[in-house]
């Protein structure tokens, strides 16, 4: 009989946990941080659902969004002279509709920057001069919610494999959706909380950069504890999981993933189980030691991946090819590098599953995006093969760096 978890419920930026507090701000390499241009900018946009507010898109906190007052609508940042952009990055909040078609414009001239039809994430276009650019939602299944509409001057650069001198010991001002290239550098602990069952987070749990250990046997047997739950729209951030880990961590609905850090895989780093059809996304971080999968997508929605590091695994991502209930998943992944694995991506063609693959170096080989055949529960899913540049595998080969 598997023994039953405490389990505790943790809200808010500073929570007690075995008797420590945690509430240290996010702790990466100076290098890897961009400056959001939107912090300090003017917004205001075509309409704005009732307690939803412009500002929110610019001030840092992703618990606040901006909704249209309908399925449509445009919501865009502005400065007092002319700014240098080339990046963007959009950050949904959990509950609202799913984005299916967008523009990001240059406000002066009306002109189309970059387009999409799926749920956006890191947009990188032309370097342009302006003072107002917007987002325009142009289609979507209910009412979207904008939490964040982040700037930046530069995209960054093809990920790189030169490792920097380590992580400082001077936090940011607070976490950023901009995670910076990742560089294979792995970060310092800042101190160790010994747990002895899964701890459920409601709102935002904030780990200090300390090591959280430890739960499960370090294997790969099915149905062990995860060592964090996520409620839906939570967000676990600057945590490292010592080992073994159980199950990893489990977001219930949609949920945030930033800078958090996996010394071993065992089963999974985390699995996605929402149902709303939303995003939810993995901001920076990093993951290595394991043998099948890193994150485990069992529900429906997307899953947006930026400037992650994977060291040594089976999988980046895999859409659940034979879950209870079958559900046409997507993944986003952008600005990864990843060292010993076998396989980027792999999705079910035959559900329609996409893949949006963008700025990945491979260290070694490995497929990039892998089709399957998705089959009902209690059997296995068929390998189709590799695909490039089609309607499942949104990936180009110059998209990706072998080394």
């Amino acid at each position: 009989m598997r023994r039953k978890v405490a389990t505790r419920w943790l809200a808010g930026g500073a929570t007690a946990v075995a008797g420590a507090v945690v509430a240290l701000a996010l702790q990466i390499p100076n290098a890897s941080a961009a400056t959001n241009l939107s912090l300090g900018a003017g917004a205001d946009g075509s309409s704005k659902a009732s307690g939803t507010s412009y500002g929110n898109v610019i001030d840092g906190n992703p618990s606040t969004y901006w909704s249209p007052s309908g399925s449509t609508g445009t919501v865009s940042v502005k400065w007092g002279s002319a700014t240098t952009v080339s990046s963007a990055a959009i950050v949904q909040a959990s509950g609202g509709g799913s984005i299916s078609g967008w523009q990001l414009k240059n406000h002066d001239t009306g002109s189309v920057l970059a387009s999409g039809s799926s749920a956006p994430g890191t947009i990188n276009f032309s370097s342009t001069s302006l003072k107002k650019i917007s987002f325009v939602i142009t289609s979507a299944s209910g009412t979207p919610r904008i939490a964040e509409f982040e700037t930046y001057s530069s995209g960054g650069s093809t990920p790189t494999t030169s490792p920097t001198s380590g992580p400082t010991s001077s936090p940011t001002a607070s976490p950023t959706s901009n995670p910076g290239t990742p560089t294979g550098a792995w970060p310092s602990s800042a101190g160790s909380v010994s747990i002895s069952g899964t701890v459920s987070v409601s709102g935002t749990f904030d780990g200090g950069m300390k090591t959280y250990c430890c739960i499960g046997d370090g294997g790969q047997g099915e149905s062990q504890d995860p060592m964090f739950k996520i409620a839906n729209g939570g967000t676990l951030q600057n945590v490292i999981l010592g080992s073994p880990a159980g199950d990893g961590v489990h977001c219930e609905g949609t949920c945030t993933l930033r800078n958090v850090w996996w010394n071993d895989i065992g089963e999974d780093a985390a699995t996605f189980k929402q149902t709303n059809g939303g995003t939810s996304y993995v901001i920076g971080g990093g993951a290595r030691n394991g043998s099948d999968k890193t994150f485990q997508h069992n529900g429906n929605g997307t899953v947006n991946i930026s400037g992650f590091y994977l060291k040594g695994s089976g999988k980046l991502y895999r859409g659940c090819g034979n879950c209870s209930t079958s559900h046409t998943r997507h993944v986003r992944i952008d600005n990864v590098l990843v060292d010993d694995i076998d396989m980027l991506a792999g999705i079910n063609s035959n559900w329609n599953d996409t893949a949006t693959i963008t700025r990945v170096v491979v260290i070694g080989s490995a497929t990039i995006c892998g089709k399957y055949k998705g089959v009902p529960k209690g059997s296995e899913p068929s390998y189709l093969g590799e695909g490039w540049n089609d309607a499942n595998c949104k990936v180009n080969r110059s998209d990706v760096t072998f080394r």
